[in-house]
Order: structure tokens, then C-alpha cells, then sequence
């Protein structure tokens, strides 16, 4: 499952995990974020328990927006114990995502 996250609680829940964290960050208007999204909670579902994942709207919430400079979406980006660990840029295949992910599960 693929949990919207906000400013207010990005912190907490990227530096407070146990798992790796993957976040997604988005907007409405953005065609290759809606293809991006069902891959990405199909990913999450297949790696339930193995990392958590989060979609940030980066209209909604520009202070975390800002904080990563993103400047292109869909940006992924996969944290582990608070630090980006990877990060790509656009769509990609779901063998590829979970490629990324396997490096760091």
C-alpha cells in the first residue's frame, strides 16, 4: 500500500523506519506520474513488509519539494535510515523498480 505523506510528517515517517523508505513524488497534472502510480502500488504490494512507500504532491507540499530540489516528476527517491540512498528520474518499468529496491532490501 502506497501512503500519501505531507510536509508535516515527511520527516518522522522517512527517518523513523526500520525498512527502507521509497517516496514518490508527484502531481495531479503530470502524465507519467499516473503511469507511474499503479506500477509503484504494485510494487509496494509485492514487497509488503520489505520497505515502505509513500506519494508526496509536490503542488501540495513545496517545502519538502524544495527541501529535495525536484525539479522533473515523477522523481522516486529510496531512503534508508533517513539518507537517499537511489533515485531515478521519470518512468520505469516494474522489473526496474524493483531491481532499484532489491539493493537496498
Amino acid at each position: 500500500m502506497v501512503e500519501e505523506i505531507k510536509d508535516s510528517d515527511f520527516s518522522s515517517s522517512i527517518k523513523n523506519s526500520s525498512t527502507p523508505v521509497v517516496v514518490d513524488f508527484w502531481a495531479s497534472w503530470c502524465g507519467p506520474c499516473k503511469m507511474l502510480s499503479p506500477v509503484i502500488e504494485e510494487v509496494s504490494d509485492e514487497m509488503q513488509g520489505k520497505a515502505k512507500f509513500f506519494k508526496l504532491n509536490v503542488d501540495e507540499n513545496p517545502v519538502t519539494a524544495a527541501q529535495f530540489k525536484i525539479a522533473s516528476i515523477p522523481t522516486v527517491m529510496v531512503f534508508k535510515d533517513g539518507n537517499i540512498v537511489d533515485k531515478f528520474i521519470g518512468f520505469r518499468p516494474k522489473d526496474t523498480i524493483k531491481d532499484v529496491l532489491k539493493k537496498h532490501v
